[in-house]
């Protein structure tokens, strides 16, 4: 028999400490406690990016496959992930004008989504539902969406997470693609917890119309004048959600507590990496789209998406000259664009209104620049990622470019990302101009792009070789 003056008091204490104990295991997540094993397990396994992966597609009919890409039709795959197989996994083709133009010009190097549990109930890759093999489409580097995910992931954006792959089909060598996680649910839940909100990829139907929607302008409180945002919602929104991102619309457009219906830390750290890595065929760009939208508790947050375009390599509306590096290595931060789309943009321009708010973007960028560029981490990152990728690219055999083109697209990358980090902080201490009014005015000297060719980045030319 247990004889101890303070028993009653040590029982008590143990059956409050089991009952913590047992409150944290149930509802820890939910109150922003993420447990040890929280970490998805396809995190340190497809996308370790020390290293390249290997895929092997496993199909009967692979030039049927290929016939039937253009209607991004889903065909049944077994997939082998690093030697491990998955069956019966959904795979298609996927992008716009990319998969337009590969078979246009009648390649086969499209950019791919396999589903893991389209065809078998349940099924994933350690957790993760979904994921993109992106062919590097009119990007010569190999560069560009991976550097910009670790720009985003640098600071602090919640981004997808990448690695690059080596693409078997059947056994026989397919190319060198990055691999992509989907932000669906898996990436939800890593990002947000358990508890996760909305999740939407607001996209026009047509460029040509007025998709104020995608702008994210508020338009009236009918879920109808949505359609661009709701009809590609991630996970089923009901009235109340569609309620709540109305709301936060409006809030955003009409003014108010700005903080009460955005994000506004995470927003600014978003256009911090959006704007310096010029992507003009996103939301601050004509056509506004290319992003995700995530909306929890009425705030709303901003997210990373599709790179291949960006670092001034995107011509639709561009000024001219279109191919003038000096242009976009000098780019205004504080105007990215004309007055005419800044003003259709409110998540951006209604914020940069806010004194405090734009003097936290600055902020932003400082870290940016002193971080990631001024403190060598973008020339390691980038020599360690040439190094691993190269032997890959120099056997791929479905590359949009040759290996002497990559070579040179990859220098070229290299070289608009200096300087445009050195422009930036010639920006942010005042000798360089930050508008585009500024930029109208100024007769000093912009930093000098050299001999830099934006098409060595990759151009549609590229796929007439």
């Amino acid at each position: 028999m247990i004889r101890h003056r303070h028993i009653d008091k040590i029982c008590i204490f143990a059956a409050l400490a089991a009952l913590l104990i047992t409150t944290l295991f149930i509802q820890g997540e939910a109150l922003g406690i993420k447990p040890l094993s929280a970490s998805p397990g396809y995190e340190t396994r497809l996308f370790d990016d020390s290293r390249v992966h290997t895929i092997d597609l496993q199909l009967e009919d692979w030039e049927t496959f290929l016939a039937a890409a253009p209607s991004e039709t889903y065909f049944q795959c077994d997939v082998v992930i690093d030697g491990e197989l998955f069956p019966d996994t959904g795979l298609r083709a996927k992008g716009n004008n990319s998969r337009r133009l590969v078979e246009e010009y009648g390649l086969t190097r499209y950019s791919l989504k396999l589903e893991l549990d389209h065809f078998r109930e349940g099924q994933s890759y350690y957790g993760l539902d979904k994921f993109s093999l992106d062919a590097s489409f009119q990007d010569n580097s190999y560069l560009k969406n991976y550097i910009a995910y670790d720009m985003m992931e640098y600071m602090g954006v919640p981004s997808p997470f990448c690695s690059y792959v080596w693409v078997t089909v059947n056994g026989n060598p397919h190319g060198l693609f990055l691999a992509v996680e989907e932000p669906e649910e898996a990436f939800a839940r890593r990002n947000f917890g358990a508890d996760y909100g909305q999740l939407y990829k607001p996209d026009y139907k047509s460029l040509n119309a007025e998709n104020r929607d995608v702008a994210l302008q508020y338009i009236s409180d009918d879920p109808a004048d949505y359609d661009n945002i709701f009809r590609n919602a991630k996970f089923q929104p009901d009235d109340t959600d569609k309620a709540r991102l109305i709301s936060a619309l409006e809030i955003l457009n009409t003014g108010g507590d700005l903080e009460s219906a955005v994000c506004v830390d995470e927003v600014l750290r978003y256009f911090t990496v959006q704007v310096f890595v010029v992507n003009l065929d996103s939301y601050l760009g004509r056509t506004g789209h290319n992003y995700f939208l995530y909306e929890e508790n009425g705030q709303l947050q901003i997210l990373p998406w599709d790179y291949n375009l960006a670092f001034a390599t995107y011509s639709l509306g561009m000024p001219d000259p279109v191919n003038d590096a000096g242009v976009y290595i000098n780019y205004p931060i504080d105007t990215p664009a004309s007055r005419e789309i800044m003003s259709q943009r409110p998540l951006f321009h209604n914020l940069m209104q806010n004194d405090t708010y734009f003097a936290q973007y600055h902020s932003y960028f400082d870290e940016l620049i002193s971080g990631y560029f001024e403190s060598g981490l973008f020339e390691t990152e980038t020599a360690r990622v040439l190094e691993l990728i190269s032997p890959y690219v120099k056997k791929d055999p479905t590359a949009f470019c040759s290996y002497e083109d990559f070579l040179q697209g990859a220098s070229t990358f290299y070289d608009f990302c200096a300087l445009r980090a050195e422009s930036i902080r010639g920006q942010l201490d005042g000798t360089l101009p930050s508008t585009i009014q500024e930029q109208l005015d100024f007769s000093g000297e912009y930093i000098d792009a050299g001999d830099a060719w934006l098409p060595d980045m990759g151009e549609l030319a590229d796929l007439d070789d």
